[in-house]
């Protein structure tokens, strides 16, 4: 092909994929974009082996798949905590035994992994809670003395739980339990995916207090809110009936039209409370230009003096699966699923699920 034609052709499909994407709004985090030449960060590897306390043998913990990460910067390096699936159980979704694995980066973009996991499934009081579904989904803040304090779902195969577990160092992790408690109604309840809010501070994410309380962005199918004074014990707000308010739900014809799920966690700005969230793309009546059960990102406002009051939304996605390993994988409907967010040298850092199979990574411009 003639060079300049190549150029021209190339130049066209940039701009008119400019032309379809929605300026961004003041008060949005990003726009996001990926490095050049963009390739997963963090890929799976069936060669580690880690002897695994439950089973008493030792396993391929990330064999299979790696995805989902939650970020941090900690010491002038980025953090990330990410979900490995080992190669045991059905290959279906979710039946195979997750546990956490932790990498650093000097740059936010090549990683170095430990070689075994620091947060599994054991022999401890949330085994019945975690096995053998295991330790998926993660996400992580800062709190004010310097303790990680991480939110990650409990899969025993039978229901989810939103657990709490705390850190000082991102390696040796405490098991807190649920976050809304392991007894009434909703310690029954099935429910998953929960990011605190956080501000940037000291040029990092940490926990931000709100009217003298932490708050947190919990649920998939829709999200709703809860309040915590210490970061571990977490308490729903409920409306006049007694039920957990929802504030942010499914909306007909756009990328979230099966369901809105929380993000990373969710940043306190001049604007107000900024909440990336992931949005599924309904079979019927979603986005047009999405696949179906398609998962991408958008950004929702929430007034900063008041969390559950909505303030503004993107129509469209902010974020969403264009290049391969973002659309084949262990989910083929194709996922950018977003998790971690860390501001470091000057930038937004968005690090993503791909396919339920790798993690990849995004900068603001």
């Amino acid at each position: 092909m003639n060079r300049m034609l190549r150029f021209s052709l190339i130049a066209a499909a940039v701009c008119s994929a400019a032309m379809l994407a929605d300026p961004p709004a003041s008060w949005q985090i990003g726009p996001f974009e990926r490095p050049p030449d963009p390739v997963p960060v963090i890929a799976p590897n069936p060669h580690s082996l880690f002897q695994d306390p439950m089973s008493g043998k030792p396993v391929h913990w990330e064999a299979l798949h790696t995805f989902n990460p939650a970020a941090v910067v900690r010491n002038g390096k980025v953090y990330v905590l990410y979900r490995a699936e080992d190669d045991t159980g059905e290959m279906r979704i979710g039946l195979h035994t997750s546990r956490l694995g932790l990498a650093e980066s000097e740059d936010g973009i090549h990683f170095t992994r430990r070689p075994e996991p620091v947060f599994y499934p054991d022999n401890d009081s949330q085994k019945d809670r975690e096995w053998p579904g295991g330790c998926e989904d993660p996400r992580v803040v800062e709190s004010e003395d310097g303790t990680y304090v991480l939110t990650y779902t409990q899969w025993n195969r039978r229901k989810t739980d939103a657990g709490i577990a705390t850190s000082k160092d991102l390696i040796h992790w405490t098991k807190h339990g649920p976050s809304l408690g392991a007894e009434g109604k909703y310690g029954a309840l099935s429910y998953k995916s929960a990011g605190i809010v956080a501000r940037v501070r000291g040029g990092r994410l940490r926990a931000a207090k709100i009217g003298g309380k932490y708050w947190m962005y919990w649920g998939e199918g829709a999200i709703r809110l809860a309040t915590s004074q210490d970061l571990i014990h977490w308490k729903p707000v409920e409306d006049q009936r007694g039920e957990p308010v929802v504030v942010l739900a499914k909306r007909a014809g756009h990328f979230d039209s099966s369901f809105p799920e929380t993000g990373p966690p969710p940043v306190l700005t001049d604007s107000g409370i900024v909440v990336i969230y992931n949005g599924k793309n309904a079979p019927e009546g979603g986005d047009p230009s999405l696949g179906p059960n398609a998962y991408a990102a958008g950004e929702a406002l929430f007034a900063a003096d008041d969390p559950a009051k909505l303030v503004a939304r993107t129509d469209r996605p902010v974020f969403q699966p264009e290049l391969p390993f973002e659309k084949t994988g262990q989910y083929q409907a194709g996922t950018t699923f977003v998790e971690g967010l860390v501001w470091f040298r000057n930038q937004w850092f968005l690090y993503y699920g791909c396919a339920d199979s790798m993690v990849g990574v995004a900068r603001s411009r």
